[in-house]
């Protein structure tokens, strides 16, 4: 555990089912008058937007509907220079990772133009961004807590991370409501995403006592919920959970840090385009199993909030109940076991290697130091 540990929190989070009833009041706290409403076409989509739009009549705003799916970074500042003489004063974002990633990046250069230079570098952000709300209509990123911007790097075939603590947004409205029309396939991906931020955040390097108490809640409420919100997309009471537990996780993101999952999984997202939660969720149990035995009393914690009864096991045991529940979990979601649905095979082992390797960002938080062979093995296992 870290000697010396942080966390950096949105300025006021709502919650409840029609909390998005209070966007206005916070429109207004922040004294906004120009407001874009930034979404995907998805989301737009379901008819979703429009209650934002309504509540905010009284305010000028202007719908930018056309944020991509896992987004390169020169497509966000394609969005960017779309918008950056419109003079918004508040960026108002409802959807998943993408849309809250997206928004930002487009909050700092509002008030940071030379950022647009290389939107990688984050050292170039020296102002507070424009005012921002985040509506997540996903329970699974946890974007809405966290000091991350994820983007993609064509060039590089991989997923970055782009850190700064002015990526922490102002606003966040948890509303369960918002959630309800999330397909299950979606449901079942980013809610496994929201369990992998919350396990590998308990199990880094840079655990704390801030990222502990948000990791086991997130993981207690997830192994109660997601099978409830998978079978029955308008359990409201599932709905919550979830939507509070991806908030916990992106909580403990801001003040710990994911490991070897995600490090692994980028590559796959970066080349390969498999969707974030999807490439997370195949790998979870694999990387759960290869770091089992330097993390065994951390596993009893993790066993408990998951209700797995730990009575007369020892710790070897444990360690396999809660790897098998992970994958009785992903199972009963519709989560793939491997990835050969995307026609990834041995041949392609060695540019996921390579891919992962450079991750160090994250391997470094790995409890379990892992070689590129280490690496090579738990590829091969879902290849």
């Amino acid at each position: 555990m870290t000697n010396i540990y942080q966390m950096g929190l949105p300025r006021r989070v709502i919650g409840g089912a029609g909390s998005i009833s209070q966007l206005s009041a916070l429109a207004k706290d922040s004294g906004a008058k120009n407001i874009v409403i930034l979404t995907d076409k998805g989301v737009y989509g379901t008819g979703i937007t429009a209650k934002a739009e309504k509540i905010l009549s009284d305010y000028n705003t202007k719908i930018v509907k056309d944020v991509p799916p896992e987004p390169e970074y020169n497509q966000v500042l394609n969005i960017y220079n779309k918008v950056k003489n419109d003079n918004f004063d508040m960026i108002v974002a409802i959807g998943g990772g993408s849309v809250m990633d997206t928004a930002k990046i487009l909050a700092v250069l509002f008030t940071n133009p030379a950022y647009a230079e290389d939107i990688l570098n984050p050292s170039l952000i020296k102002n507070r961004g424009i005012a921002t709300v985040f509506i997540p209509t996903t329970a699974g990123t946890g974007s809405e807590a966290t000091p991350n911007s994820i983007v993609v790097v064509p060039e590089k075939e991989l997923k970055v991370g782009i850190v700064n603590s002015n990526f922490i947004p102002d606003y966040v409205i948890l509303d369960a409501e918002m959630t309800l029309k999330l397909p299950q396939s979606v449901t079942a991906s980013t809610g496994v995403d929201a369990f992998c931020h919350a396990i590998e955040c308990f199990i880094s390097k840079k655990a704390n006592p801030f990222s502990d108490m948000y990791a086991l809640k997130a993981i207690s409420l997830i192994s109660k919920s997601i099978r409830n919100a998978y079978n029955n997309g308008e359990d409201i009471s599932a709905r919550e959970d979830m939507l509070l537990a991806a908030f916990y996780g992106g909580m403990c993101i801001a003040s710990s840090s994911t490991v070897a999952v995600h490090a692994l999984s980028y590559p796959l997202g970066g080349k390969y385009r498999i969707p974030h939660g999807i490439s997370n969720a195949i790998l979870l149990p694999y990387v759960m199993e290869y770091n089992a035995d330097y993390v065994e009393d951390k596993f009893k914690d993790v066993a408990l909030a998951m209700g797995i009864d730990i009575k007369n096991k020892n710790c070897n045991e444990i360690s396999k109940e809660v790897i098998n529940e992970i994958f009785k979990m992903t199972e009963d979601i519709k989560i793939p076991r491997d990835l050969k649905k995307f026609g990834i095979t041995k041949d392609d082992l060695e540019n996921l290697v390579e891919g992962a390797s450079g991750v160090t960002r994250l391997l470094d938080n790995n409890p379990k130091p892992m070689t590129k062979d280490d690496m090579r093995n738990i590829y091969l296992k879902i290849v």
